[in-house]
């Protein structure tokens, strides 16, 4: 794993790996700001390129607006550099997301994930006006493709759309259905794909993706990195191997129980997982047993 501590060159603040970070909560469930500023400097020492602060995994729909909003200061502090840090502004109504993205660009932020409106099926022309509403903050706005939570499906046509009207500059695609790349790569070729989920890394590597917004580098950084450098160069002989020891645990990534999953195994590998908020509880039974014997294999096969 040589060299994985150091950081690949960029050429926008959405490239590379971003980690949609875990936050590190107490015991009586509060925010250990100081344990989540040491690990945004870890993670970016030990091979990634920035931070997600306010995402699913980061469990901000159960944080107050002040927690929330000191999370982001916090990652731009601890990161050093404003580009590398990428807060979730999502909310039920356009007018907050909107406030999140300007208290991110106020803060330093690079840019912006941002779903679309999922306080109901939303239709064409209203995403577009949520995109438009919330890019006039003024920084980048990466769309998250997420159906399968939020049921308004970011379609590959209206991603061009999105991306003609200059609201969005990425999206990070979470379907689960590799074959968009190709279509988003035709029907918006400016359009940047970023790997959404951490099972499909390989496969959307391959087709053209120059980003991740990933989950189990919060545990395995240094062999996330390796594995992702390789796939993006198409380095098949580094990359497969890698990638079929790691699947085990990258699958946790997409199911229900992500965020518990990604924590124990936080836990496991010596860093700050810990709780989870109600309603998440921690895992137990068969679930807690599958995500503890992968994380340990991982660890004594070296994967760190």
């Amino acid at each position: 794993m040589t060299n994985a501590h150091i950081p690949a060159p960029r050429t926008r603040p959405w490239h590379g790996i971003m980690v949609a970070t875990a936050l590190p909560l107490r015991e009586d469930l509060t925010v250990d700001h100081d344990a989540y500023a040491e690990h945004v400097a870890w993670l970016i020492a030990n091979g990634c390129d920035g931070v997600v602060p306010n995402g699913s995994l980061g469990e901000y729909q159960t944080l107050t607006d002040e927690e929330r909003a000191r999370v982001v200061r916090t990652a731009v502090e601890a990161a050093g550099d404003g580009a590398r840090v990428m807060p979730g502004v999502a909310a039920y109504g356009s007018a907050e997301a909107r406030r999140w993205a300007d208290q991110a660009a106020e803060a330093g932020a690079g840019s912006v994930l941002l779903l679309p409106p999922n306080a109901f099926r939303a239709d064409e022309e209203t995403v577009r006006a949520h995109y438009a509403e919330v890019a006039r903050a003024g920084l980048p706005v990466v769309a998250y493709n997420n159906p399968i939570d939020t049921k308004v499906d970011l379609v590959p046509s209206l991603l061009a759309r999105l991306h003609a009207d200059g609201s969005i500059v990425a999206v990070k695609e979470f379907s689960g259905d590799v074959r968009r790349a190709y279509e988003i790569a035709e029907l918006a070729p400016g359009l940047d794909l970023l790997i959404g989920a951490d099972d499909v890394l390989l496969e959307l590597a391959l087709a053209g993706a120059v980003g991740w917004i990933a989950g189990y580098p919060n545990a395995l950084p240094r062999s996330c990195a390796t594995l992702y450098r390789a796939a993006v160069a198409g380095d098949l002989d580094t990359a497969l191997p890698l990638y079929k020891s790691l699947h085990s645990l990258l699958r946790w990534d997409s199911k229900t129980e992500f965020v518990q999953a990604i924590k124990l195994s936080m836990d496991l590998a010596g860093r700050p997982g810990g709780a989870t908020r109600p309603p998440r509880f921690p895992l137990t039974g068969e679930t807690e047993a599958a995500v503890r014997a992968a994380t340990e294999k991982a660890l004594a096969e070296g994967l760190n």
